[in-house]
């Protein structure tokens, strides 16, 4: 079993995307400059209970894994990274150090194998390319995806304006087409609501 620390968030990290993150809590300080000393990465699990500051916060066993790409301190005990996100797992175990950080015992998630979109889910793909089309670069790396179910369900689950509940719904399903169709109700839902 893998051992990792944990950041605690109030966001849902999917595999291939991008997240900046500001730290300054001294555990997570400690955290960051050790995974860039050794090249490793930590886990980012969605708060269940607590907040991201002060007291080890109760997380979701289902997170994803986060390797540093970027980093940069524009001031003085101030530590902005950007993090791409790899391999899912689920949490066995856990821990809380002295200062607060969480450890965790993890189990990786098997990969999604690529899988062509059904044409039930074009709708989906044509928003995410609208999407794409108008967003910088940076913010989807290449390469691009639409045809693959995987890719367009994860990508989509990123960036859509949906609760937090049901992006974590969604990075622990594990089969795409149910993460499409998931997505699309959430769609549905919001559409059906006044002003939505």
């Amino acid at each position: 079993m893998q051992q990792v620390p944990i950041f605690a968030l109030s966001a849902v990290l999917f595999p291939r995307s991008l997240l900046p993150l500001r730290i300054f809590e001294p555990r997570y300080m400690e955290m960051a400059k050790d995974c860039l000393r050794h090249g490793t990465a930590f886990g980012v699990c969605l708060i269940r209970e607590g907040k991201e500051a002060g007291a080890a916060a109760s997380v979701h066993n289902i997170g994803c894994l986060a390797r540093i790409t970027e980093w940069d301190m524009p001031d003085l005990g101030i530590l902005e990274i950007t993090v791409e996100g790899g391999e899912r797992f689920q949490m066995q175990e856990r821990r809380v150090t002295a200062n607060g950080l969480i450890l965790a015992g993890i189990e990786p998630l098997a990969p999604e194998l690529p899988l062509a979109v059904p044409v039930e889910f074009d709708g989906l793909v044509r928003l995410l390319r609208a999407i794409v089309e108008n967003a910088d670069e940076r913010y989807f790396p290449r390469p691009l995806r639409f045809d693959d179910a995987v890719w367009v369900s994860f990508r989509l689950a990123e960036v859509l304006p949906i609760p937090l509940g049901r992006k974590q719904q969604a990075l622990a399903l594990e089969d795409p087409l149910e993460r499409l169709a998931l997505l699309r109700d959430c769609l549905h839902e919001q559409r059906g609501r006044p002003g939505g």
